[in-house]
């Protein structure tokens, strides 16, 4: 094969793998419309602030999960990670008298830890990573009913509420702090050698192992930064809610892998962006203000998650399949 014709179907594959997340910007772009002419509140600045911090927090779980897809796995603990690690800084606040921001730190760095402890029970046991994270996530789950017995902390010092109720101008903290995890996970992605180990996994473990990639030890870092992430936008819920709750991030493993995957990113590892994810996460938060916004039954958020949740797959899937066969076409030629 020439080297002409080899990068006509280097370029086409790229456009393959960037297919899927620019159909859902356009997507995107449609449902705001459709939104804004059929509720005449959709576009009250209120209605807004209220979307988009919503949105951070599906958008900040679902830029983490995006990296666990890249590699061909998933974490299900995401979301009692958060909540774990929310209850533990609440109870150093109140229970303790610790500093707050000591507090926030410390729970931050739990968030590292169990995240890292996901990835060694995982490689190292040599478990599926759906299976050992829903069984992570009893575990985390049942800690934090133990420690609150079900009730929620109060008495969060104020000085931390603006973390998750402030605004900088018209631009909710919580989303500024989404697009700081955006920018860091896209620089360890698409500028670091880590990155190219990445998608080298997704595509192919064992062959990452021949070329003498770390392959265990880049799956350990994925789930500590995943950790990390939850920890975050569990505290940053804490300090919007100004109390520490069990219920925390409940619907969040669910909402972080549709998110992800209607924004391009494979089930199968080796394919997407982690920004196609903050697409995602905004197509969920949009569908989820709609059902506010027209007086729907709020139970019903849980049946349309799932439902989106579905599509999504079913999608992806599809994706996947087409693609595949293209690039079996591109091979022959």
């Amino acid at each position: 094969m020439s080297k002409e014709k080899a990068k006509k179907n280097n370029a086409i594959i790229s456009a393959l793998k960037k297919s899927n997340m620019t159909a859902m910007g356009v997507i995107l772009i449609l449902m705001i419309i459709i939104a804004s002419v059929m509720s005449p509140y959709f576009l009250d600045i209120y209605n807004l602030q209220a979307l988009v911090r919503d949105l951070a927090f599906i958008g900040m779980i679902g830029i983490g999960q995006s990296l666990l897809l890249l590699i061909g796995e998933l974490d299900l603990s995401v979301g009692k990670i958060a909540s774990l690690c929310g209850i533990l800084a609440g109870m150093m606040m109140v229970n303790y008298g610790f500093n707050p921001y000591l507090s926030l730190v410390i729970a931050l760095i739990l968030g590292l830890v169990f995240g890292a402890i996901n990835g060694l029970i995982i490689t190292k046991l040599r478990l599926n990573s759906m299976v050992a994270t829903i069984g992570m996530q009893g575990v985390y789950g049942g800690i934090n009913l133990v420690l609150t017995k079900g009730k929620a902390i109060t008495g969060i010092p104020e000085s931390i509420y603006i973390f998750g109720k402030g605004n900088v101008g018209p631009i909710p903290i919580p989303f500024i702090f989404t697009i700081i995890v955006l920018i860091c996970v896209l620089f360890l992605v698409k500028k670091t050698k880590t990155g190219r180990y990445i998608y080298a996994i997704g595509n192919s473990r064992e062959a990452a192992k021949i070329l003498g990639i770390k392959v265990d030890r880049i799956r350990i870092m994925i789930y500590s930064i995943v950790g990390f992430i939850s920890a975050l936008a569990g505290i940053l819920y804490v300090a919007r809610l100004g109390s520490s709750q069990s219920a925390i991030g409940e619907n969040w493993p669910m909402n972080s892998i549709a998110s992800s995957v209607i924004g391009g990113v494979s089930l199968t590892g080796g394919i997407g962006n982690p920004a196609g994810a903050l697409i995602g996460a905004a197509v969920i938060s949009i569908i989820q203000n709609m059902i506010v916004l027209f007086g729907v039954n709020v139970y019903w958020q849980s049946a349309v998650s799932g439902i989106v949740v579905v599509i999504a797959i079913s999608f992806s899937s599809i994706s996947d399949m087409i693609r595949e066969r293209k690039q079996r076409k591109i091979k022959v030629n």
